[in-house]
């Protein structure tokens, strides 16, 4: 029998893909699934985007790359963000990656081990917490609260630092709340990290899925530029409906950068080529497949949102960004493992519990709205119903 090395042990997984296969073992059994658990757009890549795809294959873009991607792509980038951060990026900072997920585990790999802290929201995209645990370092959530739209309190932030902290990690707009940190939120973490030499992960890849307000990056603040303390963590997955294309990128000091870039010469090698050209199209191509993609997740929220709050047992917060919500289910008398197994398993609404994000999820659940309204109507009914009976019964 194969011997797993001990960290295998501390490494955890991406719920969403578990209760997807259980969705699908279902629709097997004949059952009908409508599907809130999976967190990917459901338009398709706009079609500019794929012909510059096929256009770069018939022209030989089959080959290997750079290891941190196409100077092209990386050029591109650096003048967007210079334009929209406020301070001057270069290419050199920039490193492309197969998917947003490697800047999240490279960074942690290359900033963090056995006796260091990092600090995450909780709830939070779980690859946070799992790849610290993995790095051998310790997870130190800072809780994300109702009361407060999911945004943390900067004053238990400032408590939870210690000498041994060597990373924040913020996501705004966030992943499973919707919540949206606000400028003076980040002023005075801007404050605090200038204060105490710590560095930033910025998680932005729900950037421009934002429909209130306007967007703010940690890394535009004093003290706390790209070329400073802030790794900005971004892709195309979420914006530009290309999950399956695998395209990533982070934005960050040079000589972490190059850090990165050995990562990725030990892992992946580079990013497909033709995958980077597609980057370039979509980021210098028209946006509006963009914008009107999220008015429709716009009017899916607004749609969810009133029907939650009309099954009783739950209420649910107006998300400012992504496409998800978080209800509070404490009213129905279940916890959230039990209430999301009740959901598929009784009205056939595939969601995800909120402990899947960590332990301040309790009490909660995650619905993704990239799906139609025709489907969220007809979910909110089934789950109006099942509630309902469950009550009765």
């Amino acid at each position: 029998m194969i011997k797993l090395a001990e960290r295998m042990n501390r490494l955890g997984t991406e719920s969403a893909f578990e209760v997807l296969a259980k969705a699908k073992a279902l629709e097997a059994e004949g059952k009908e699934i409508i599907h809130l658990e999976i967190g990917e757009p459901d338009f398709d890549t706009p079609p500019h985007i794929v012909e510059e795809a096929c256009r770069a294959l018939r022209s030989g873009a089959t080959h290997y790359t750079p290891a941190a991607g196409i100077r092209e792509l990386r050029e591109v980038i650096a003048e967007q963000f210079s334009r929209t951060r406020g301070h001057e990026i270069s290419p050199e900072q920039v490193v492309v990656t197969p998917g947003a997920k490697p800047i999240i585990f490279f960074t942690i790999l290359a900033l963090a081990g056995p006796g260091d802290e990092v600090i995450y929201p909780n709830p939070g995209f779980p690859i946070y917490e799992s790849v610290i645990n993995f790095a051998g370092a310790k997870p130190v959530p800072l809780p994300l609260r109702e009361e407060r739209d999911f945004r943390f309190d900067v004053n238990e932030l400032r408590d939870l630092i210690t000498e041994r902290t060597v990373l924040i990690i913020l996501n705004s707009p966030q992943n499973p709340t919707g919540g949206v940190l606000e400028p003076e939120d980040l002023e005075a973490i801007a404050e605090i990290c200038t204060e105490k030499d710590i560095p930033v992960l910025s998680d932005e890849v729900y950037e421009h899925i934002l429909y209130e307000g306007e967007f703010a990056s940690i890394s535009s603040y004093p003290g706390m530029s790209t070329a400073e303390r802030t790794i900005v963590l971004h892709g195309f997955s979420k914006t530009y409906a290309m999950t399956g294309w695998r395209l990533g990128y982070g934005i960050m000091p040079v000589p972490l950068a190059e850090q990165i870039t050995r990562l990725m010469v030990n892992s992946n090698s580079c990013t497909a080529a033709a995958t980077q050209w597609a980057g370039i199209a979509a980021l210098k191509g028209p946006q509006d497949p963009v914008r009107q993609m999220v008015e429709a997740f716009r009017e899916r929220r607004d749609i969810i949102v009133e029907g939650l709050n009309a099954i009783p047992g739950i209420r649910c917060l107006k998300p400012r960004g992504a496409f998800y919500v978080f209800p509070n289910i404490r009213g129905t008398g279940m916890d959230s493992k039990t209430c999301a197994d009740f959901l598929l398993s009784e009205a056939g609404v595939a969601c995800l519990s909120g402990t899947s994000f960590g332990s301040f999820g309790e009490g909660y659940l995650r619905f993704s709205y990239a799906n139609s309204v025709e489907n969220i109507r007809k979910a909110l009914e089934r789950i109006h119903e099942a509630l309902t009976k469950k009550g009765a019964s």
